[in-house]
C-alpha cells in the first residue's frame, strides 16, 4: 500500500472508485458493493440498497456501542449502475489495498468497500472514559479498493508517534498503546481526547490523523 495515495487525486484505472470532487465518490456497481448507510447522494441504473447484519450478530453494520444507542451502519447496495456517495462534507480518501495488506479504520470513516475486502469489528474498552461505549474500529484486509473520509486533508506518519484518538483515523502495520496523561487539570474534562493517547511505536507502519476531533 502507497501511503502517497492519501494526497492523490483519484484510484487506480482499474478501480470502480473514482472521485467527482473532493467530498464526493462514484462507485460502478456490477453486482454489490458495502457503503455507510446514509451515504447515498444520488444513483443512477437499476440499484437497491439494503441494511448488513453486523458478524457478531444483534444490531445491523458497523456499531459505535454507544450508551446512546446510536451506531455507524452500514448498507449493501445491489444491482447495475453508478451510485454516488457522500459523509458530511468530509474528504474522500481512496486506498487500494493488496492481498498481505491491511488497515485499521475508526468505524465513523469508512465509506465504502469491494465485497471481497475481508472486515473484523472490534472495540478498544480502555478509551471508555474518552467515548461512550469504547472506540470502534473496522479491520479491512485485502485485496480491494475501500474509500475512507477525514475532515480536511489528513497527515500520515511513521511510527514513533502518539495520537489524540479523536483525531486518528486509521493505522496499518503497527498496533497502538493507551495511555492517560494523569497531568492534564480536571478542568478539560473526562471527555477529552488529550487525556488519552494512542502510542505507536516500532519503525513500521503508518497513522493517519486528521485536523479534527471527532468525539
Amino acid at each position: 500500500m502507497n501511503t502517497e495515495q492519501f494526497a492523490s487525486a483519484d484510484a487506480e484505472s482499474d478501480s470502480p472508485f473514482t472521485l467527482e470532487n473532493s467530498y464526493t465518490l462514484a462507485v460502478d456497481v456490477e453486482g454489490s458493493l458495502m457503503a455507510k448507510a446514509g451515504s447515498m447522494v444520488a444513483f443512477t441504473g437499476d440499484l437497491s440498497f439494503t441494511g448488513q447484519a453486523s458478524p457478531e450478530g444483534g444490531i445491523t453494520g458497523f456499531i459505535k456501542e454507544a450508551t446512546t444507542g446510536e451506531g455507524t451502519p452500514i448498507m449493501t447496495v445491489e444491482g447495475s449502475g453508478t451510485v454516488y456517495l457522500a459523509d458530511d462534507e468530509k474528504k474522500v480518501q481512496l486506498l487500494e489495498l493488496e492481498a498481505d495488506e491491511s488497515i485499521t479504520v475508526n468505524g465513523e470513516d469508512v465509506l465504502a468497500l469491494e465485497p471481497r475486502i475481508d472486515y473484523e469489528i472490534s472495540k478498544m474498552d480502555s478509551l471508555a472514559g474518552a467515548f461512550a461505549g469504547g472506540f470502534t474500529n473496522v479491520y479491512l484486509e485485502g485485496p480491494g479498493f475501500v474509500a475512507l473520509t477525514t475532515h480536511g486533508d489528513p497527515i500520515v506518519f511513521e511510527p514513533p508517534v502518539s495520537t489524540d484518538p479523536s483525531a486518528t483515523v486509521a493505522w496499518s502495520r503497527t498496533t497502538p498503546d493507551i495511555e492517560v496523561n494523569k497531568n492534564l487539570s480536571d478542568m478539560i474534562g473526562q471527555e477529552s481526547g488529550e487525556r488519552f493517547q494512542m502510542d505507536f511505536r516500532g519503525s513500521e507502519g503508518y497513522v493517519v490523523v486528521q485536523p479534527y476531533e471527532e468525539l
